[in-house]
């Protein structure tokens, strides 16, 4: 039987598969499998990687899929990048659901870097105990500094090698703005340092922040593949609809039928 694919490992992901599961549409949901004990949205799950664009493209045809939607974090640019190939070149519908990011207000004190190589640099300016929000596997470039010392906060270890100044917490949001200033304060945080990942599970460090007048380094979003894209599970769930009503769904739908779901008037 014909699917759509959901290309997940996001809160949205996870929301988008349970409406569409619970309209009957055939769901498979793709996560990374980098997180140990990863929430699992219903109906189908596999774990692992594809090998790259050309192992993802020969799996969308192998399981018949109609249609991919990427709504993997707004950081997982390999990922999202593979899709937008093995889509291109099988004639795939593709839809990028990707969260609004995070809107400075006028009492932060925000300063935008373009990658985690620049973050490192500013942490030294701004701040001496600094809280390390960036997901585990972009500590390393911090594993240099010895002037500074980190909370590192990630759901899993993180990769190695790790600054020589450190305390790991392993936690897992959401997180409430009195959390937040629970363990700034309770760890003499004078800086923070994250990703504009958006969304509202890990916002309130940036409240907190506020709230206590620190300085926030926030890294800014890699640039999208040049596919259509939108911001809510609302918005997905219509797209997926319309291809899943378009695509005839039996076993036997030809690979000619799938590639044309997205002309105009299906």
């Amino acid at each position: 039987m014909s699917a759509l694919l959901i290309l997940g490992g996001t809160a949205e992901a996870r929301e988008l598969a349970g409406v569409l599961h619970g309209r009957g549409v055939p769901v498979i949901s793709s996560l990374a499998g980098r997180v140990a004990a990863p929430r699992l949205p219903p109906g189908e799950v596999r774990i692992g990687g594809f090998g790259g664009p050309e192992g993802l493209g020969r799996w969308l045809v192998e399981r018949h899929v109609f249609a991919v939607v990427d709504a993997t974090h707004p950081f997982a640019a390999r990922m999202s990048a593979s899709a937008f190939e093995a889509c291109a070149s099988a004639g795939m519908p593709l839809l990028r659901l990707e969260r609004p990011g995070w809107v400075e207000r006028l009492d932060d004190r925000w300063h935008w870097v373009d990658d985690v190589a620049a973050a490192a640099e500013a942490v030294e300016r701004l701040g001496s105990r600094a809280l390390l929000a960036l997901g585990r596997q972009e500590v390393a470039a911090f594993a240099g500094m010895d002037s500074t010392w980190f909370l590192i906060r990630s759901v899993g270890p993180p990769d190695p090698p790790l600054p020589p100044r450190h305390e790991l917490l392993l936690d897992r949001g959401p997180f409430t703005v009195s959390g937040e200033i629970g363990v700034l304060r309770a760890h003499r945080i004078n800086v923070v340092v994250t990703r504009d990942s958006g969304g509202d599970q890990t916002a309130a460090k940036l409240d907190a922040a506020r709230e206590r007048g620190l300085s926030v380094i926030v890294v800014r979003r890699p640039p999208p593949p040049d596919t259509a894209t939108v911001k809510t599970v609302v918005e997905a769930a219509a797209w997926a609809n319309a291809r899943a009503d378009g695509a005839a769904l039996p076993d036997e739908s030809s690979r000619a039928g799938l590639r044309d779901l997205d002309r105009p008037g299906r």
